[in-house]
């Protein structure tokens, strides 16, 4: 009688009988959008990360009613957050539906080899292309679309995070945004323009029409701003899209307890910072704890650039805390309070 071999798939791995052969975990990324951000990766053996990006084009809202053309993967600028583990595969998967015919791929600054993945990502419309990359260095990187000209797809909105977690993953935070910082370069229009096109001569000057957060004017305030509790710890993985100016990203009434300078997660934080440049094309993580309730502003220190959109608001809501912030224009008196023991 011919003898058969049982098999049986248990998360992950083949048991045959006999003996255990290991085989690859494979997951969809779970993908979400700014300023959310995955959960932590709760598994510790490596995996094939299965992420699908659909590059195109959609007209969004850039500055109340005013609109522009975006150029963005699935449907958002930024594209979506990427969470994975030092050591897990990539699988990517890009498709392509701009009916302009242009080109688009992925660079993502995650990836060893040429072109970060672009040359084997590029895409025309109705096609899909399919890689595999080994992620072997941990920290917090962009990518974005590097099809030419490259300054074009960048400027329009396609960009976004990948976080690739060390081994044992970072520190239990209670809360974890997502931000990104870029330019808008538009051609001279009437003030009542309800659309506004793109301009490369702008972008060759660096003279951007806009400097935004997340995508458009007005992403992270009234209603979209952040909002935390007083008593718990805020990580903020911000990115810088560019595509020409540095960032001098700061929490105004925050000093960073922890920052991953530049995204790197294999060297110890820097503690105790006002302000951290971030470099276009680069990243950074910041840690705090949310102690005093009220409105935070978050802003690019090169303080003009408010005006023209990089602004945003971490609303943080508990009791009074007098022992820290205290003022004679306030008449709650705390326990504890260093005015009215």
């Amino acid at each position: 009688m011919k003898q058969t071999k049982s098999l049986l798939v248990l998360t992950g791995i083949l048991v045959l009988a006999g003996g255990v052969i290991a085989a690859p975990l494979r997951e969809y990324a779970q993908l979400t959008y700014a300023p959310e951000v995955p959960p932590p990766i709760p598994r510790r053996p490596p995996a094939i990360v299965e992420v699908h990006l659909t590059s195109g084009v959609v007209t969004n809202q850039l500055k109340g009613d005013v609109k522009y053309a975006f150029w963005c993967f699935n449907g958002h600028t930024p594209g979506p957050f990427i969470r994975a583990r030092v050591g897990d595969t990539l699988e990517l998967h890009v498709a392509n539906t701009d009916a302009s015919g242009k080109p688009h791929n992925c660079d993502l600054h995650a990836v060893t080899g040429p072109g970060g993945g672009a040359p084997v990502t590029t895409t025309v419309k109705g096609e899909e292309a399919v890689s595999w990359f080994k992620l072997l260095q941990p920290g917090l990187f962009l990518y974005h679309c590097a099809a030419p000209p490259v300054m074009d797809h960048i400027a329009n909105g396609m960009y976004g995070m990948i976080l690739v977690e060390p081994k044992n993953g970072l520190p239990k935070v209670d809360r974890e945004f997502y931000v990104m910082q870029s330019e808008i370069y538009t051609k001279d229009a009437p003030e009542d323009a309800e659309f506004l096109e793109y301009s490369h001569e702008k972008g060759l000057e660096e003279r951007p029409t806009f400097v935004i957060f997340n995508g458009r004017v007005g992403s992270l305030t009234g209603k979209n701003s952040l909002h935390a509790t007083v008593g718990e710890r805020v990580r903020i993985y911000f990115g810088d899209a560019g595509p020409n100016l540095i960032s001098s990203f700061h929490v105004i009434g925050e000093i960073f307890d922890k920052v991953y300078r530049e995204g790197g997660l294999v060297d110890p934080p820097s503690h105790s910072i006002q302000t951290t440049l971030v470099p276009a094309g680069g990243a950074t993580v910041v840690e705090f704890d949310a102690k005093v309730p009220g409105s935070y502003t978050l802003v690019d220190h090169a303080i003009f650039r408010i005006e023209q959109g990089a602004v945003g608001y971490l609303e943080v809501a508990g009791h009074p805390q007098c022992d820290i912030y205290h003022s004679d224009k306030d008449p709650v008196r705390c326990k504890g309070c260093l005015v009215h023991p």
